[in-house]
């Protein structure tokens, strides 16, 4: 994302909060409107199979409720990555003590053998998706905030709770990774 965009887009942030602070409920739906799709997509890229709306409902939930508290440090959109990440560790703490064993669901891609381009191309899916889900939930997680949702090092940091060197170096690792996975 370029940064001027991105500067528009924290204004625009900070003006609906401010709107939604004064009592204006239609800024707390534009905040949903601008954000949801982007939480969803992280919570699919973190491994969330299901229940992804609440987990998002959840996440504005908890992020309208404790507004007063956010201090600004970071962008909104950090801030709310940064709790659905919470949200999402919560959730996967809760069903390890629930079951001894979490269930791992294996999804098979929808192909088309209609044409070659279409195999070749699912099969390309399914082995970046196979990569990807063989990193570690950390490199996974860098991975998917720096590629799908194109964050900076430093808002990746914000969001892990770590430093911009270590998102870095996850990063890297991540992509070494799936270099290393594909070209096996």
């Amino acid at each position: 994302m370029i940064s001027g965009n991105r500067g528009e887009s924290d204004d625009t942030d900070r003006m609906l909060v401010g709107r939604w602070k004064a009592g204006d409920s239609r800024a707390a739906t534009e905040l949903v409107t601008r954000h949801a799709a982007a939480l969803a997509r992280f919570a699919a890229s973190s491994g969330e199979r299901s229940e992804i709306d609440e987990l998002v409902q959840d996440t504005f939930v908890r992020a309208f409720s404790s507004l007063d508290s956010f201090r600004g440090d970071a962008s909104l959109r950090t801030w709310l990555f940064t709790i659905a990440r919470r949200l999402m560790l919560d959730r996967r703490r809760a069903e390890r003590r629930q079951w001894s064993m979490v269930p791992i669901e294996s999804a098979e891609p929808s192909t088309s053998y209609n044409a070659l381009d279409s195999l070749l191309a699912a099969e390309a899916e399914t082995q970046v998706r196979r990569a990807v889900e063989a990193l570690s939930p950390m490199q996974r997680e860098v991975f998917t905030l720096r590629v799908e949702q194109g964050m900076s090092y430093k808002d990746i940091a914000e969001v892990l709770g770590s430093t911009e060197g270590a998102a870095r170096v996850h990063y890297h690792n991540a992509i070494r990774a799936v270099k290393e996975f594909l070209d096996d």
